[in-house]
């Protein structure tokens, strides 16, 4: 979990796109931006139609479940 987290240290403030399982069927597929990294979970603002943006948290171990998918866009 180390080596993801310092991976995502070094991509803060980057465009990403997300796709996360929120549970029974429902996913969410967004662009946003890495926010903040902190020591048992990170935060991405994701951009939504019907408001500027959300701040979503999730937790190194989504990334490792597959539970969260994260791409960094360059």
């Amino acid at each position: 979990m180390n080596v993801i987290k310092k991976e995502l240290e070094s991509q803060i403030g980057k465009q990403v796109y997300l796709k996360a399982d929120r549970g029974r069927k429902r996913y969410i597929k967004r662009k946003g931006r890495l926010d903040a990294v902190y020591p048992s979970l990170f935060v991405v603002d994701l951009e939504f139609e019907d408001s500027p943006s959300r701040k979503m948290t999730f937790t190194y171990s989504d990334l490792l479940t597959n539970t969260v998918e994260l791409l960094i866009l360059d």
